[in-house]
């Protein structure tokens, strides 16, 4: 009975979804289809509950690392890559949308773009955007991860990719997960000496662009560069 019961409830909440879409879903039920798919025979309804309430938010819990999902849930392996992936997922169909060598031609454009690069990053990361000479992306290379200073970005580092792609000029990017996009002193000192290392060889910054969460600012725009 009690297996039929559940069944009877996975069949509903599929047919709300086909129905209805997700935008009807409170978190915990969208959750709750999605263990649907690495949990056969269980009431996940209480589990994404619980799941949800451990990490804060479902935000919280899709950016969590796979293996402290698994131990702080109290779940499988499967079930935790699962729920891990969805921000990968979620770049990956972003950046699919732009579409083969999408033309980022303003700072806005730019600013969209670095979002679709940057989604579902839990940590600090830098991006060099390199552009051929009608402003099309040639290829978009994560150069750091981890907090940005001086020390840590190496001019040399974005000389040798901007060089390895052809780049005839480059935007870059980098995140502030959960804070504010204001750059800090290292962002606006890092900038210049990438600018200078840059200009050496002829190859131009278009932008420096800092995303938090889905809001963005450009250096452009501001007047840093």
């Amino acid at each position: 009975m009690s297996k039929n019961l559940h069944a009877g409830h996975r069949q509903r909440v599929r047919q709300r979804f086909l129905s209805e879409g997700l935008d009807a879903f409170e978190d915990h039920q969208v959750l709750e289809l999605l263990l649907f798919y690495a949990i056969p025979r269980m009431d996940t309804n209480d589990l994404a509950h619980r799941m949800i309430e451990e990490f804060g938010s479902l935000a919280g819990l899709f950016e969590a690392d796979a293996k402290d999902i698994a131990r702080r849930c109290k779940v499988s392996e499967k079930t935790a890559v699962l729920v891990s992936l969805i921000p990968s997922l979620s770049r990956r169909y972003f950046l699919g949308k732009w579409g083969d060598k999408p033309i980022i031609n303003s700072s806005s454009k730019a600013g969209e773009y670095a979002k679709s690069l940057l989604v579902g990053h839990i940590y600090e990361v830098f991006y060099v955007i390199c552009l051929d000479t009608q402003n099309r992306v040639n290829h978009a290379d994560m150069v750091h991860e981890g907090t940005i200073n001086e020390a840590a970005i190496y001019p040399r580092l974005i000389v040798e990719t901007a060089l390895r792609h052809q780049a005839s000029s480059v935007i870059l990017a980098h995140n502030h997960p959960g804070g504010s996009i204001n750059p800090s002193r290292a962002d606006i000192s890092v900038t210049q000496k990438i600018i200078t290392a840059l200009d050496s060889i002829s190859i131009k910054v278009l932008d420096h662009i800092i995303v938090a969460g889905d809001r963005y600012t450009s250096f452009a725009e501001r007047g840093l560069l």
